[in-house]
């Protein structure tokens, strides 16, 4: 199965192997079958089948082997996540000690972990969860990566950099991948309506807690409060960047940053099968 559209450095633009995969992750091969097309490929309707499918091409990275979290948390998709840090490398100069700033890095703690295995950079990640956290450091611990990795803890939820950074703290980028939704209630109908549109009325396909879907206000909200933080620590990073899942919030947080005073803003479209994001940079 190919997917469309990725980064030309993603390995995944080839396509999975199946038969790889499931050497990587002999957790996968009870889900793998033929399709109604006759192609090798899983239900992706099924949580536990894109789960191990997931652990698979993460574990084909040869410094990842190990990446285990409660079923209740998001299983981000890895081709996506991996052309998030692809896209971004080509943004930032390659610096010999890179470091990025992860903002809500969940339980996964997927960026981390591909940033280290795809560029060997160096990460702080941050949450407001502490399950979470507690979760992603045993993730980082189990495959060995304490000298790459630290966490940090968020405790105010109108805060996003205010309360993390440091005064010592120097980075190449900060990156985000923003709660989509207003409330508990909008993150509901929305995987409501991706059951339907998948064929399944009782089994989700993806989860996700409370800090991971959804944010009083929004996308907009978070972006707006983000972009904001951002002039606060204009010389702390050289780049701030985040993912935006809505056309429509580009616009207003362009003309945001101009009075905020930032020198660049630049779009990078992203397209994984027939979905169609976008990263926002800005830098001062």
């Amino acid at each position: 199965m190919k997917e469309k559209g990725l980064h030309p450095k993603n390995k995944f633009n080839r396509g999975y192997n199946f038969d790889e995969l499931i050497k990587d992750n002999p957790a996968l091969k009870e889900y793998v079958s033929n399709n109604v097309y006759g192609n090798i490929s899983i239900d992706f309707s099924n949580p536990m089948a894109v789960k191990e499918l997931n652990r698979g091409l993460l574990f084909s990275f040869d410094k990842i082997s190990v990446w285990d979290f409660p079923n209740q948390n998001l299983c981000p998709p890895i081709p996506g996540r991996l052309d998030y840090i692809h896209h971004l490398a080509d943004v930032i100069s390659l610096e010999e000690n890179t470091t990025i700033l992860d903002i809500g890095t969940g339980a996964t703690c997927i960026y981390p972990l591909l940033g280290v295995a795809a560029y060997n950079w160096n990460f702080v990640a941050t949450d407001i969860d502490l399950d979470s956290l507690d979760t992603a450091q045993d993730i980082i611990d189990d495959n060995h990566l304490e000298s790459s990795i630290k966490l940090r803890q968020q405790f105010d939820e109108n805060q996003i950099l205010k309360g993390i950074i440091e005064e010592e703290d120097s980075f190449s980028a900060v990156m985000c991948n923003p709660p989509f939704y207003k409330s508990a209630e909008e993150a509901r109908g929305a995987n409501r309506r991706k059951n339907r549109n998948l064929g399944n009325n009782s089994v989700r396909n993806f989860a996700g807690n409370n800090n991971e879907l959804w944010y009083v206000g929004g996308e907009k909200a978070f972006l707006h409060n983000y972009l904001y933080e951002s002039s606060l620590f204009k010389n702390k990073s050289t780049w701030f960047t985040s993912l935006v899942s809505k056309k429509e919030n580009v616009e207003s947080m362009e003309k945001s940053s101009k009075k905020l005073g930032a020198s660049v803003f630049k779009v990078i479209p992203m397209h994984q099968g027939n979905k169609v994001t976008r990263i926002v940079c800005w830098k001062f």
